[in-house]
């Protein structure tokens, strides 16, 4: 004989499942919203102290509104921050801003360790943000760790300088992958025959949520093209 179904049973059964839905909706706004303001706090934390106090947003509201004026604003940081970056782009594509930045590098170079900070910085955001340089364009499968497993990878930029020309008496051509390891706080950069490598469609976003979820988010399968 059956046991009859409980109603409270089955009502916490119902709020359960009502609060796991919530937290599907709740959770992506909640930790999207938290990062964006933490970004911004913390470009504000960094920029405002360089602004002169007199000139303080929260300073030129109290002149405007008044003393009593307690909220404080966001985003002037960023604001302030993006106007001063795009200047400096703009200043360093000129002869004079060349012949600035040509003469600070040549300061640091004297540096030992700061040198080499700065060069490995450098090399990255140009790597990054350069348009005639790609990077992690394509996503592939590369058997990592041994014979038998596959994991995702991204590949990189083809091998240069002195890398390419020991790689090129191994045989076949070479190709830089970089795996990242779950939950991406840390990665290898493998060297691997680019004939052994399969070539993946989904993009490089969904590549890094899979890997960040540890598998748990499968990109969504394209719409059919009619």
């Amino acid at each position: 004989m059956t046991e009859p179904h409980s109603p409270r049973r089955g009502f916490l059964a119902t709020l359960r499942s009502s609060f796991l839905t919530g937290l599907v909706v709740v959770l992506p706004i909640g930790l999207t919203l938290y990062f964006v303001v933490a970004v911004i706090g913390w470009i504000d934390g960094w920029i405002l102290p360089l602004i002169p106090s007199y000139y303080q947003p929260d300073v030129l509201i109290r002149r405007l509104i008044g003393p009593e004026y307690e909220f404080p604003v966001r985003g002037v940081g960023v604001l302030v921050f993006l106007i001063v970056t795009i200047a400096i782009g703009w200043l360093a594509k000129g002869l004079i801003g060349r012949s600035v930045i040509r003469s600070g590098e040549d300061l640091v170079d004297r540096m030992p360790v700061v040198r080499s900070i700065y060069g490995a910085i450098k090399q990255i955001a140009e790597t990054f943000f350069n348009k005639k340089e790609k990077s992690f364009d394509k996503v592939v499968l590369v058997e990592f760790p041994g014979p038998g497993s596959w994991a995702l990878g991204f590949l990189s930029t083809r091998p240069k300088g002195e890398l390419a020309e020991k790689l090129e008496h191994l045989g076949p051509e070479m190709s830089a992958v970089f795996v990242g390891l779950t939950p991406f706080t840390s990665g290898m950069l493998l060297f691997v025959p680019t004939k052994d490598l399969i070539f993946m469609d989904m993009g490089i976003d969904d590549a890094a949520k899979l890997i960040v979820s540890g598998g748990l988010v499968y990109p969504s399968p394209k719409e059919p093209i009619v």
